[in-house]
């Protein structure tokens, strides 16, 4: 006979399997509905209205007392429709504008050529729900003010890009970028 133990035992074991298979089935079916609503191809556009880069010498910033960094805000117009990103199993989107540029030894071409480029963020936002998910945003400020590793950032040009990560209630997360790419040069700094 099988003991009272032995019983507990096969019935967590069948509860715990059945439990793993409907998440892989939620993740699944919320994957598929992300696909068929063409999540990877939202369209949207940006422009900058305004860029300012100053030398800060604080440590909050990058810098020091003797050797400032040259930091970057931005202001900008954004237009776009996240609602494809949204589903039953959505919890929310977190959406972020960011800036690429190349790095300092691609610039400098140096002996050892890396291919090394750098990402920075000038905002974000997180989304949880689909009345939210239309982006109309004026004249708005960037969250944050950037700078390289490098102290000099003015005159490299930078790819803006929207991306987001959508966090689903059940299954993987899911990154991707709205369908944009808008050059911009950063500034001479204006205090240098």
């Amino acid at each position: 006979m099988f003991s009272i133990t032995q019983r507990a035992q096969d019935v967590s074991s069948m509860i715990t399997t059945s439990i793993g298979v409907l998440a892989v089935l939620i993740s699944l079916s919320s994957l598929i509905q992300l696909y068929l609503n063409d999540y990877n191809n939202l369209s949207g556009e940006i422009s900058v209205k305004k860029a300012q880069n100053s030398v800060k010498f604080t440590r909050s910033f990058g810098g020091n007392a003797r050797n400032g960094k040259e930091n970057v805000k931005l202001a900008f117009d954004l237009e776009t429709d996240l609602t494809p990103l949204f589903n039953w199993n959505t919890k929310q989107v977190f959406v972020y504008l960011v800036g690429e540029y190349d790095g300092l030894n691609v610039l400098k071409k140096a002996k050892v050529a890396k291919d090394e480029s750098s990402k920075v963020v000038f905002w974000d936002k997180i989304i949880k729900d689909k009345s939210g998910a239309v982006l109309d945003l004026k004249n708005t400020r960037s969250k944050y003010s950037v700078w390289d590793y490098y102290q000099k950032m003015g005159n490299r040009t930078a790819n803006l890009k929207l991306e987001y990560n959508i966090q689903p209630h059940v299954g993987p997360l899911i990154w991707g970028s709205v369908d944009f790419n808008y050059p911009f040069e950063f500034p001479e700094p204006k205090n240098a």
